[in-house]
């Protein structure tokens, strides 16, 4: 029990007794309780998080406690939960010509795609931004490969990863699309910042 009287019955019956005694209220009459609720309210949060570091309280454990809600919502959806798949997945393969590779862009709606190789790992990212960039610089599409203008080792997540990760990772490096890929680096998937806030994780 916390309470500001070691003598009170409730301390007295308790079988751990915190004492939040204070010397004064911050009430001028020193008789609402203010001081002495701060000081319990202190005590207590120390407790929980105390309990929370020992016990290993997760987000998950905390969305499954808090059902409703943004947070939860961050706590709960995986990449794997909002990333797109299969055909919905832009990609070209290595070498490819250039004109392919703007024809995947404007068939995925998704801004970029994916440059993989035959076993299907992430070799680069050929963007809009990668697009206009070469634009204008005068790179002519219909003679250079997608090798020549992607962006190699581009910034990836697994699929397991929390979807709030993936807004950090796209918010620290300033990008807007990103890679999902497997253990080997496969392809497995990709998403947007469109397809976060549809998920409302944003």
């Amino acid at each position: 029990a916390i309470t500001g009287n070691a003598q009170s019955a409730l301390a007295r019956e308790a079988d751990v007794h915190l004492d939040a005694r204070v010397a004064q209220e911050a009430c001028p009459l020193n008789l609402a309780p203010t001081a002495s609720t701060t000081a319990a309210l202190a005590l207590g949060d120390a407790l929980a998080v105390a309990l929370l570091e020992k016990r290993g309280f997760s987000s998950d454990d905390f969305a499954r406690s808090h059902p409703k809600g943004r947070l939860p919502r961050q706590a709960l959806l995986h990449v794997a939960d909002v990333m797109r798949k299969g055909a919905d997945v832009p990609a070209v393969p290595c070498g490819a010509p250039g004109m392919q590779a703007i024809a995947e862009i404007s068939r995925g709606r998704i801004g970029m795609t994916a440059v993989v190789d035959t076993a299907r790992r992430v070799q680069g990212i050929f963007t809009d931004g990668d697009l206009r960039r070469a634009l204008e610089k005068g790179v002519d599409f219909a003679s250079v490969t997608v090798d020549t203008v992607m962006t190699r080792a581009p910034r990836t997540l697994r699929a397991e990863a929390l979807a709030v990760e993936a807004v950090q990772l796209m918010e620290a490096h300033k990008i807007n699309q990103l890679l999902v890929v497997d253990e080997r680096g496969a392809l497995l998937g990709a998403l947007n910042m469109h397809d976060l806030f549809r998920a409302k994780v944003l």
